[in-house]
């Protein structure tokens, strides 16, 4: 009996309509264009507006797109997980109310966090359902409204996030494609370095907490990227090595878009061209869970069944991890 394997059988994104440009960032913090663009990349990003519209927004709208592109019925689904680190609420989960916006009534839905990495988490979980044959139209989103959880008096932070995310739909195949491996990475020490100080169990909201601010991403900045450029590099690597996988093998880098500093030293570790890597980072900014299923989904119509893509990231936790699959079909 050949092996059964989660192949990536559609996949559709979304961002809101503003752009948030580094123009007008001059003139809500000590910054300019230059400085943005020569630390980040970053040139605008999407920010999605208007009264109690959360992450389940833009989860909505790929999932809608996502089974209008694939004619997939609602009810067909049979698993929906979304990757986020800004729920609409602490529960129910936000994957609990995209399928409830979408009309899927037949699938068990839950939301994962592992920051920037989470969207990979979510892949290799779902693959596994698949895998064991119990599951056969798995949706996996990846979305974050990180405008909710930004301080736009911090320079250091404003400038990097943006809002937006997509979803893949995960189907089995016996073919020689589909998620063929992955390695997946924790290191809770990173904590210090870059979390949320307040507004969970262990620091919940008060008058106080509100007051010093700490409702919003901290960062050690040079701490995070001194981690992220080098394991980001190693376990991308690191997955090729363990598969017999040279330069010329790989078809696609789709790397996480924290930092083109770290994007490019990926693709210098992997031995790849800048050609062959999937970079918008500098439209969207870095949308967390949602950075790597947008650069799939612009990049759609340029792959082919069987390519070779190596997927990498890196996010708070410390976690990271990467993964290699073949494409599963040719452009439509």
């Amino acid at each position: 009996m050949n092996k059964i394997r989660a192949a990536l059988s559609g996949i559709h994104g979304w961002v809101p309509e503003y752009k948030l440009t580094n123009q007008e960032l001059e003139k809500m913090v000590d910054t300019t264009d230059e400085w943005i663009l020569a630390r980040t990349g970053i040139k605008t990003r999407h920010i999605l507006k208007g009264k109690e519209q959360g992450t389940s927004v833009i989860g909505t709208e790929a999932v809608k797109g996502l089974l209008e592109k694939t004619g997939t019925k609602p009810e067909e689904v049979d698993m929906l997980i979304c990757a986020t680190v800004t729920p609409d609420m602490l529960f129910p989960a936000t994957a609990n109310i995209i399928s409830h916006n979408c009309g899927i009534t037949n699938a068990f839905s839950f939301d994962m966090n592992a920051a920037c990495s989470g969207l990979l988490y979510a892949l290799v979980t779902a693959s596994k359902f698949i895998e064991s044959g119990t599951h056969k139209k798995v949706v996996v989103v990846g979305a974050d409204k990180m405008s909710s959880i930004v301080d736009y008096t911090d320079r250091t932070t404003c400038i990097i996030f943006g809002d937006g995310g997509g979803a893949f739909l995960l189907e089995p195949t016996t073919e020689d494609v589909g998620i063929m491996d992955s390695i997946m990475h924790t290191n809770g020490s990173g904590m210090t370095h870059l979390h949320q100080k307040a507004g969970g169990s262990r620091k919940p909201p008060t008058h106080e907490t509100i007051d010093a601010r700490e409702h919003y991403v901290y960062q050690e900045g040079q701490a995070v990227f001194k981690f992220a450029v080098t394991n980001m590099a190693d376990v991308a690597v690191a997955i090729m090595k363990k598969n017999g996988l040279g330069p010329d093998d790989i078809s696609w880098l789709v790397p996480h878009q924290a930092n083109m500093r770290i994007i490019d030293a990926t693709a210098r570790r992997m031995g790849i061209a800048k050609e062959q890597v999937m970079i918008n980072i500098e439209r969207y900014g870095n949308t967390t869970s949602g950075t790597l299923p947008l650069c799939v989904w612009e990049w759609e119509n340029k792959l082919h069944k069987g390519d070779n893509i190596v997927l990498a990231a890196f996010g708070g936790g410390f976690t990271w991890g990467s993964i290699w699959l073949k494409w599963a079909y040719d452009p439509k």
